[in-house]
């Protein structure tokens, strides 16, 4: 057996959640490999919306196992309130849910960094969520860091306090205002909640799964386009989020890498700074913003809009080696009579057809194609032999280009609005 990997294309919210959720009966194991509480994965089903931002999207199926895999980072305080709400909801957690013993810990003065060096940026801000993930990826590469092993450590809160003492410091120097003594309450409530969990050595345990012919799905978060390697730098998270991520993320070799799933939505979007090439500032770019509801599930930030970008979407496929595509949101563009798609980038006098080392807007400009657009409501349909024929072309045009299949379309946020184009997946 092989761990099949599903991911974002594009700059994140692509609808992880909702095709993890989608595809997690076939599976045995769902593993989150990188980022943590600025994720936010989006589920829909039986009229009731879920947002999770730290465990995996597998964690609603009755058989799964979930695991948080050593990649991720973890904030106690929004993991107690997941655990909580997934507790009202019948859901058993400690059956279904695995924490690697590795995975980093958010503390609540890696929030207070994250503030600080943002406000300290003015202009330059980089659009952090705030969470604290980057402060405490920097603690993880600088050999600082807490890890949930560690909380069995007799000497836990002395290592807690010994952290917490150098981010004081960095918080002096930004002059930066805290009241750390109203924070760490919620916080020590949330270790004991992760004490009271299965923690495991993930990589052990993925590895024999492997041996034992179980079906394992990789869940990443964010999107490809954010990797700290080959997003658009400054502006990305701080971990990585391709398909490379994975293979450290949860401690598995390259060559048990399986099928890679890249996620995409039937346009772009981004949340925060940074270069967005075909980004609409315009009516059109409002009413897909309104109608998709383009809003983040973590933030409440209104997302920034735009057509379909090929360049970008291609240099995603390639660096992750996908394997097949699912294209989310095609509803969203119902209505448009004509809909434009970005093939190439006008870009120093010449035109390209590749994401270039810098892609600021004063460098680079989109060149699009308009393509036909669809006049009929989706939401309702129940295969894929309803499509119209200019959604078939739109598909066709994207498969063309980037000469990977589509296999699934979603026409709607509930589980049930997936039209699965390869009958092999489900």
């Amino acid at each position: 057996m092989k761990v099949d990997v599903l991911l974002g294309l594009q700059w994140g919210d692509e609808g992880k959640g909702k095709i993890v959720d989608v595809l997690t009966p076939k599976y045995d194991i769902i593993g989150r490999f990188q980022g943590g509480p600025n994720a936010g994965h989006t589920l829909e089903f039986n009229g009731i919306k879920h947002v999770l931002h730290t465990i995996p999207s597998g964690i609603f199926h009755p058989k799964a196992v979930n695991i948080i895999g050593n990649g991720v980072v973890i904030d106690p305080v929004v993991f107690k309130k997941e655990i909580d709400a997934l507790i009202k909801l019948g859901v058993d957690v400690k059956a279904k849910l695995l924490i690697s013993k590795r995975a980093h810990l958010i503390l609540p003065t890696h929030r207070l960094l994250d503030a600080a060096s943002e406000a300290s940026k003015g202009k330059e801000k980089i659009g952090s969520t705030l969470k604290g993930i980057g402060p405490t990826y920097m603690d993880k590469t600088g050999r600082n860091g807490l890890r949930v092993g560690d909380i069995d450590n007799p000497n836990f809160k002395e290592k807690y306090l010994a952290l917490v003492e150098k981010h004081k410091q960095l918080l002096a120097f930004h002059q930066y205002d805290y009241k750390l003594e109203e924070l760490e309450p919620a916080w020590f409530e949330g270790i004991e909640v992760l004490k009271g969990l299965v923690r495991v050595e993930s990589e052990h345990y993925i590895n024999d799964a492997l041996k034992n012919n179980q079906a394992i799905l990789a869940e990443g978060a964010q999107g490809s386009l954010l990797d700290i390697d080959f997003g658009s730098y400054p502006f990305v998270t701080s971990s990585n989020t391709i398909c490379a991520g994975a293979c450290t993320g949860l401690g598995i070799a390259p060559n048990k890498i399986g099928n890679v799933i890249g996620i995409f939505k039937a346009y772009c979007t981004r949340v925060g700074s940074g270069p967005f090439p075909t980004e609409l500032e315009d009516a059109t770019g409002e009413q897909i913003r309104k109608t998709g509801n383009e809003f983040g599930s973590t933030t409440g930030r209104p997302r920034r809009t735009g057509w379909l970008d090929l360049p970008a979407l291609k240099y995603a496929v390639m660096i992750n080696g996908v394997t097949e595509l699912m294209m989310m949101k095609a509803d969203i563009l119902s209505g448009f009579e004509t809909i434009k798609v970005c093939t190439h980038y006008s870009y120093e006098g010449k035109q390209i057809d590749y994401l270039p080392y810098d892609y600021s807007p004063e460098l680079l400009s989109p060149v699009y194609v308009e393509l036909k657009g669809w006049n009929k409501d989706l939401t309702g349909l129940h295969n894929p032999e309803e499509m119209p024929e200019a959604l078939n072309d739109y598909i066709n045009f994207i498969e063309q280009a980037t000469g990977v299949p589509i296999s699934i379309v979603s026409v709607g946020p509930n589980r049930t609005q997936t039209l699965i184009r390869n009958k092999e997946l489900v």
